[in-house]
């Protein structure tokens, strides 16, 4: 069953209000452009949702530092899997 981008930004809102409570608007746009150049990058629709959470792990409420993470997400997703778990310790 496909998932629209209108349904993964809803299901991602949760998750970003409570990281980021006062640009959760900006880094839901931030997370569809990550869709648009993950697809350039990987031919798929969306990253895997684990690399979103690592977005926002990293991104740690600051939204130049999830604009960071999100451009490495792209670059080397296992670059930013290494950086969240450093985040969560």
């Amino acid at each position: 069953m496909a998932i629209s981008r209108q349904d993964r930004r809803a299901a991602r809102e949760p998750l970003v209000r409570a990281a980021f409570p006062d640009d959760a608007g900006a880094v839901l746009d931030l997370l569809e452009l990550t869709e648009l150049a993950w697809h350039d990058c990987y031919g798929e629709v969306s990253p895997p949702e684990d690399v979103v959470v690592d977005i926002v792990t990293c991104g740690q409420g600051d939204m130049a530092t999830a604009v960071r993470a999100a451009r490495l997400a792209v670059e080397d997703f296992r670059d930013l899997r290494l950086w969240a778990e450093d985040v969560r310790g």
